[in-house]
Parts: structure tokens; sequence; C-alpha cells
């Protein structure tokens, strides 16, 4: 489930546009939020989110310069079993959600991925630390709905991605600090009469009623519009992307495979290397006690001057200080 719920954000982000257009008052902002809500085996709701950040600015963006934080982000209150889905960014948990600390690039989109669950019985307060320009909510289809109090929403009906329905809402123009409410419920359907022509909306009070009008459709219609137009128009356009990141994924998997393997062999080579010096130098220590006691012996005999046997002495315990520092290499 996860890993195509990845493969549909992925595929989400290929096809809607990324605005660099921030607001006024911020140097970043949320282009898009997916948030896939469904319910847990324990009653408690997962809480999957993939969240399009872009700075603006034409400067890096360190954070506000008050502690290591870069962004910020909150979660609702009560949320557990927090999860990194992209160990490439350096995040850490903070009271009431989590923070980045790597700089965030001039101009530039980060995309962040995680999920938490939201315990049974607990309102899901959300409230973003800066403004969203669009949030998409994805419900599993038979998996129950949503509904919103503090902010419009609009219905945008079915849509099938691989062998999963889904059931959609998006709200937009959600500001910095903006609190509101999303009230999930796993027994409560979307009406089945209800087609992708109309919409849902509720007033900032909470008040709920049906409005009926042309949703926004779910993907920008330049892109979809595009690829209509495009030599790979005949194909399905999900169906592609997930043919592209395989090919992609393959070809990083043989790579690493390969280069992997050519380590070990490396690793190998240099280990028979060095066994082979250790040996080598085991048998010139050897070798050279043995030539000191023959030399011992043959000065006992007489057969030597007392003057030859120290410097012979000598040489060859000099040589065999030199041949025990290499070996000390080998055992510390």
């Amino acid at each position: 489930m996860i890993k195509k719920v990845t493969l549909f954000f992925l595929g989400l982000l290929l096809l809607v546009p990324i605005s660099t257009k921030a607001a006024e008052d911020s140097k970043i902002s949320i282009d898009m939020h997916y948030l896939v809500v469904s319910p847990a085996e324990d009653g408690s709701t997962n809480m999957m989110n993939m969240v399009n950040y872009t700075n603006s600015s034409s400067e890096v963006f360190k954070g506000a310069g008050k502690s290591e934080a870069v962004l910020n982000v909150s979660l609702p209150e009560g949320a557990a079993n927090l999860n990194f889905l992209d160990n490439k960014i350096a995040i850490k948990q903070s009271t009431g959600g989590f923070i980045t600390t790597d700089p965030f690039p001039a101009n530039q989109t980060l995309v962040l991925p995680y999920s938490y669950r939201i315990p049974k019985g607990k309102e899901i307060n959300l409230k973003f630390d800066y403004p969203v320009q669009m949030m998409q909510v994805l419900v599993p289809e038979g998996m129950g709905s949503v509904d919103f109090k503090g902010v419009q929403s609009t219905y945008q009906g079915q849509f099938k991605f691989e062998d999963q329905k889904y059931v959609g809402y998006s709200v937009e123009g959600i500001k910095a600090a903006q609190s509101f409410t999303m009230v999930y419920n796993k027994d409560k359907q979307p009406p089945a009469e209800v087609s992708a022509q109309q919409s849902q909306t509720q007033s900032e009070k909470g008040k709920s009623g049906n409005v009926t009008h042309s949703a926004p459709p779910f993907h920008n219609p330049g892109h979809l519009r595009m690829w209509a137009q495009s030599p790979l128009h005949s194909f399905n356009p999900h169906i592609f992307l997930i043919i592209l990141l395989a090919i992609i994924i393959g070809g990083l998997y043989s790579y690493f495979h390969f280069r992997r393997k050519a380590r070990r062999e490396e690793e190998r080579l240099n280990s028979d290397k060095e066994e082979q010096a250790f040996k080598h130098l085991m048998t010139k220590q050897k070798a050279i006690l043995e030539k000191i006691l023959e030399l011992e012996e043959t000065h006992e005999n007489g057969e030597m001057s007392e003057e030859a046997y120290q410097a012979k002495l000598q040489a060859y315990k000099q040589h065999l200080v030199q041949v025990k520092l290499n070996l000390r290499q080998f055992v510390e």
C-alpha cells in the first residue's frame, strides 16, 4: 500500500504545475499538499502526506535564525507514529511536529513525504506553518469520507489509480497558521449519485451545503493538453509514469549492484594482497631469527671474531626491528 501511494504521489507531482508564486508575506509557501486518509486496524486514522514546498526567494533560506530549524512542520494534536518516507532529508522531531535542518536553496522546490496516525476518536485539527495554495485530500473508495469545518472544500469525485479507486476533496487558499478541522468518518461513504461535476462546500462557521457547479479538474488542464499533443498521448500517463519509474529504479539497482560487486572484488583482492604481505613478513622474521641463532653458534665455536660478530648481530637486529614495525600495522 505504501509503495502504491508513493508512486501515486510521484505521479501527481509530475502532472500538476510547480508554481513559484508564493504569498507576499512569506518566502516559503506550499504549492500543493497531498493527503491520503485511510483507517488503521486499531481504529486510528492513517495520514500519508506529500508536501510541495517552494522557496520563491533569490536567496538560500536558512530559517528564522533563532534555532537550527529551517522548515517547521506542525502536526495535529495527538499525532503518533511519525514516519519519514525520504531519509535523504535531514529531519528532527520537535514539540508539536518536526523540523528540517538543511538550508533551502533559492528558487527551488522541496518535496517532503511523511506519515503519522491520529488516535481513534481524536479530532483532526490541521494548521500549517506556511500558506497553502491547494490541498488535495484523497480517500480510498469504500474507506469513508471527509468533511471540513472552518474552510471551504470542493468534492472532486472519483478517479482510479492502478486497481484502487479514490474520492478526492480540495481546499484552496489556506493561510499560514489558519486552523481548521477535518472530520474523517470511515463508515460514511460519499453518495453514489454525486459525480465529479458536483461539489460540496462548507462555510467558515462549519455549516455545509451542496452546490452544483463544475469542479476544477484534478490535473492541470495545461499539462493534460501538453500530454494530449505529445507523441506519447496514446499511453495512459499513470502507466507510463510507473514504467518510467521502474526503468529508473532498475537502472539504479543495476548500477549499485555492480558497483557493490566491484567493491567486494576489490576488497577481496586487497585482502589477498595483505595476507600475502603478512605471510612474507612472518617468513622474513623467522629467517632473521634463524640467522641470529646461527651467528651465535658460529661465535661460540670460535669461528668468528668478536668484532665481526657484533657487526653482523647489529645488522640482523636492525633488520628484525624493521620487519616487526611492518608487522605491527596488521595487528593494531
